[in-house]
């Protein structure tokens, strides 16, 4: 009928652990709205430092708060002042000690709700909706992920109707419990009205023990952008790389680029070891015989001597016939 389960929920007590650690089954409703109003009040003062999820532990006389963000930095404040506030504000709440831990995401590329945020913030700054989800998209993808999907919903580009984009790369598979699959949501509040962006990221699958995995390491650093491979000197993997114009190895092909000092259109791997330079248009297994350099002669060139003979004299050019008048 078209319901939805929430992501995470789903994979509770499989892959995924409990955001909230606690049990009392007298004052679990009052627990529970506290957790609300804990979660409500650090979302609400620090919307601008990219939370990523708030997980909490209770016991009888102390609240343990772990956030997950991406700007610790912002979240700490000057010499710890924004988290003394904030332990201060939160204790006003519970009346219990609260003991606050400040932990950073290392890849906010990779986290659903910083990719959701991002999206809104773009959409809150009047950025064109589809170049915002295709940026985040490939960013994502390039990060590791095994696949994403964004949809957002509303009054897209100050439409009159609103409806639903969705754009998506690479496998997101909901119904697969080892997958795991990372869920998140923002609203953009724009002048328009409210668009809501719903983000999923799959970071690869939890195997059992005694299968291998492939998760996507969060930890790990970012992976360096593509680079300029005729700078770097390497060949490419369609031949056409490699060694620049004017360096030392030639052609088009595996290991040079245009110019150098010997050799034409041959070579290994590609079109060429050598280059167009001085040396012509040979080369090793290339397209033509090497050039053969002339040798120089060992005797020397015959100097001219003046001639005995003196040059012929000009012939005058004729005069022009004189006009002739008619008495007619």
């Amino acid at each position: 009928m078209g319901q939805k389960v929430h992501p995470e929920s789903m994979r509770v007590g499989y892959i995924h652990d409990w955001k909230s650690n606690w049990y009392n089954e007298k004052q679990f409703a009052e627990y529970l709205i506290e957790d609300v109003n804990i979660r409500e009040h650090i979302f609400g003062r620090l919307a601008h430092a990219g939370l990523s999820k708030v997980t909490i532990k209770k016991n009888a006389s102390e609240v343990t708060v772990n956030i997950h963000t991406a700007r610790p930095g912002i979240v700490i404040g000057k010499s710890g002042s924004e988290v003394d506030a904030l332990r201060k504000d939160l204790h006003k709440l519970t009346d219990k000690s609260v003991k606050v831990n400040i932990l950073e995401v290392k890849r906010p590329e990779l986290d659903a709700m910083l990719v959701a945020q991002s999206v809104a913030e773009q959409l809150e700054n009047r950025v064109a909706f589809r170049r915002a989800m295709k940026r985040a998209l490939t960013s994502a993808m390039r990060s590791g992920a095994k696949g994403v999907k964004i949809q957002v919903s509303g009054r897209l580009g100050g439409s009159e109707m609103a409806r639903t984009e969705m754009y998506h790369d690479g496998r997101v598979p909901l119904h697969t419990i080892r997958a795991d699959i990372d869920y998140g949501f923002w609203e953009a509040r724009t002048t328009f009205g409210p668009i809501g962006v719903k983000c999923w990221v799959n970071k690869g699958e939890i195997m059992p023990k005694g299968f291998e995995s492939d998760l996507t390491e969060i930890d790990a650093p970012a992976p360096a952008g593509d680079r300029d491979d005729r700078r770097r000197g390497g060949g490419r993997r369609d031949g056409r790389g490699g060694g620049g114009r004017g360096g030392p190895g030639g052609g088009r092909g595996g290991q040079g680029g245009r110019g150098g000092q010997g050799g034409g259109r041959g070579g290994q791997g590609g079109r060429g070891q050598g280059g167009r330079g001085p040396g012509g248009q040979g080369g090793s297994g290339g397209r033509g015989p090497a050039p053969t350099a002339a040798k120089p002669a060992d005797s020397k060139p015959a100097e001219s001597k003046p001639s005995d003979t003196k040059p012929a004299e000009a012939t005058p050019a004729p005069e022009a016939p004189a006009e002739v008048k008619s008495d007619a």
